[in-house]
């Protein structure tokens, strides 16, 4: 097992245990918790691309100058808006970790690269087989399953899964710069946009010491260090075992909501589920095999 591997591999259990700090969290508003999550994850890459790695910066703005008129725009806007979409999917994972239920935040993420292929079909035209169609048929039967006297749930999921499904799908082809970099811009961009708004969203909620810990953990061990983890991975293998390997993260999810915070499971959410990991499995036999092999 490579070091490639590894780094994916780690990325994905880091992710997978998140919910041991934010769920001890929920006595804090999840705006409160996104936005210092936000504001420190963006002032702790703002502090790398300024004095760690600052030929980082140099070369890509250099190379953002050179690139024409249109495709300045166009890489301007895909970066931006990438930004918005990730600070709007971690509030609503939040919220959803902390207000609904572990199982609804981390279901979001099991069916998340389906709706992301989806997605890929409908607007950058990339083909399904029939197989991986059958996939997306199951998947949605199950979310029928799971509406069942599970509305709300179901709900939050779907926004939490939407929301990364279109950051994944407006950055695909955002190419043009240093992956870092432009996780480092959106960031950034995040914080500017969410500054103006915190007076008028923030609570009288009153902070310990142990609060800003807490989010500087969140912001460092579950923001960076997996991004991180997850840019050096993609040097050395391919994003086909990263799907595989992203299923890791929403699967340990439901072992700790079930085994550490004793959240109760209905019968229609185990079918439900296991409808899921069915479809999961079809979807992906090809690249299973190809794993196996």
């Amino acid at each position: 097992m490579n070091k490639y591997y590894l780094s994916a591999l780690a990325a994905f259990i880091i992710w997978g245990f998140i919910s041991l700090l934010l769920k001890p969290m929920h006595i804090y508003p999840s705006m409160d918790i996104l936005f210092y999550r936000v504001i420190f994850s963006a002032s702790i890459m703002s502090f790398i691309l300024l004095f760690v790695n600052p030929k980082l910066r140099k070369n890509n703005l250099d190379n953002f100058k050179k690139l024409a008129p249109k495709l300045k725009k166009q890489t301007a806007f895909t970066t931006l808006i990438g930004g918005v979409l990730l600070a709007f999917n971690w509030f609503f994972f939040i919220y959803a970790m902390n207000n609904i239920s572990i199982k609804a935040a981390s279901y979001a993420y099991l069916i998340c690269p389906i709706i992301t292929t989806v997605l890929a079909y409908l607007i950058l035209k990339e083909k399904l087989s029939k197989q991986q169609w059958m996939a997306v048929l199951i998947s949605f039967i199950s979310c029928t399953i799971l509406a069942f006297n599970h509305l709300v749930d179901l709900v939050y999921s779907l926004i939490v899964a939407l929301s990364y499904a279109l950051y994944l799908i407006t950055q695909r082809n955002n190419t043009r710069l240093d992956k870092f970099f432009i996780l480092s811009v959106q960031l950034i961009f995040a914080a500017i946009c969410l500054l103006p708004m915190y007076p008028f969203l923030k609570t009288n909620t009153s902070y310990e010491l142990s609060f800003f810990i807490q989010v500087l953990i969140l912001s460092v061990v579950f923001t960076i260090l997996p991004l991180w983890l997850n840019l050096f991975a993609l040097k050395g293998i391919n994003s086909s075992t990263m799907g595989i390997l992203l299923y890791i993260n929403p699967i340990l999810n439901f072992i700790a909501a079930a085994v550490i915070f004793n959240e109760p499971t209905e019968t229609l959410q185990i079918i439900g589920y296991t409808a899921i990991f069915i479809s999961i499995v079809i979807f992906n036999w090809v690249r299973i095999k190809s794993m196996l092999s």
